[in-house]
């Protein structure tokens, strides 16, 4: 598929449900209410939607929640995904914290990535962010999915307390283990709007001054929009994904579609299609589904823009948490 502004979208992120067992203070602090069972879209509805969305050029499926994990069945959600005809790579997104009951099963479906979300090494600051005290346990977790092989990334978002951001830690985890550490800016959406990032130019200028040799890897880059540096001796990539700083709305290659079957052309932007209206119509075809993923396509936007403007008004940009759409 080919959107209005020539960019090819092969890449759809897959939110499996809002439920998260993690309180991360710049995404869901506090207890929000969570979709009813039937509100979400069944699995076999997620099946149906990627039938049809293979054949229109969508190759790459990334899997999220909230915490995917909280729900049961996704190894083999990944399973009959990857058994897919035209399906090139299913990853999933998780904070890692039930990972370990689930790699195995995963391993067996034959997962081709796990993102991993750790934006501290630092157990009490670990703990302060997401109020979660199992922080050596999500280490663990980590070692262990780069012992079988699979590729690991870690995904960081930094706050901006008023002293140096804490990158220098995570930055040399891609120097003893083969995995990538990506930075990912602050987005102000939902509760993120209450915190300040760290640009990832200033975390840029660190690595330069710290490490000889710093390169960026044009070779390293995936489906999706981050930009990656490599640093002599280091096992591993570091990524910038930079939406604010550096907007890369230019080569945005993805649609989202969250649990509740709303397809989302853009995250910033509140509108979308009602997949779970089609879905749930007996008189509604498959070819109404194929249609939906065209017009999604079609109503992406050129960029961004997280701040009013009069053409884009508060009213038609993204309100509800990260974790209600999915990240």
């Amino acid at each position: 598929m080919i959107d209005l502004f020539n960019r090819t979208i092969d890449y759809m992120r897959i939110s499996i449900t809002d439920q998260c067992n993690l309180r991360c203070v710049y995404c869901m602090p506090q207890k929000i209410r969570s979709l009813a069972e039937t509100e979400i879209l069944s699995y076999e509805e997620i099946l149906r939607v990627c039938t049809e969305a293979v054949p229109l050029g969508i190759h790459f499926i990334k899997i999220t929640g909230g915490e995917p994990l909280l729900r049961e069945g996704v190894p083999d959600l990944v399973r009959q995904l990857k058994n897919m005809a035209g399906i090139s790579k299913v990853s999933l997104t998780t904070n890692g914290v039930l990972l370990s009951r689930y790699l195995d099963a995963l391993c067996a479906a034959g997962i081709d990535g796990i993102t991993i979300s750790l934006d501290s090494l630092d157990s009490e600051r670990f703990r302060l962010t997401t109020g979660y005290t199992g922080l050596d346990s999500i280490i663990q977790e980590i070692h262990e999915s780069l012992s079988r092989h699979i590729k690991v990334k870690i995904n960081t978002v930094l706050i901006d307390n008023g002293g140096e951001p804490e990158w220098r830690d995570l930055v040399e985890l891609a120097r003893v283990l083969p995995l990538d550490v990506r930075f990912i800016e602050m987005m102000p959406i939902g509760y993120g709007r209450a915190f300040k990032g760290v640009a990832h130019d200033r975390i840029l200028r660190g690595l330069h001054k710290t490490y000889a040799g710093v390169t960026e890897d044009r070779a390293s880059q995936g489906a999706g929009p981050a930009v990656y540096y490599r640093i002599p001796g280091f096992k591993g990539a570091i990524g910038f994904i930079s939406a604010l700083s550096h907007r890369f709305c230019h080569t945005c290659n993805r649609i989202r579609l969250t649990a509740e079957g709303m397809l989302k052309p853009c995250l910033c932007y509140a509108s979308g299609i009602d997949l779970k209206a089609i879905l749930r119509d007996p008189d509604k075809t498959n070819e109404a589904i194929s249609q939906a993923l065209m017009e999604a396509v079609a109503m992406k936007p050129a960029a961004h823009c997280f701040t009013p403007t009069p053409q884009t008004p508060e009213g038609s940009l993204e309100t509800r948490a990260m974790v209600a759409i999915g990240g």
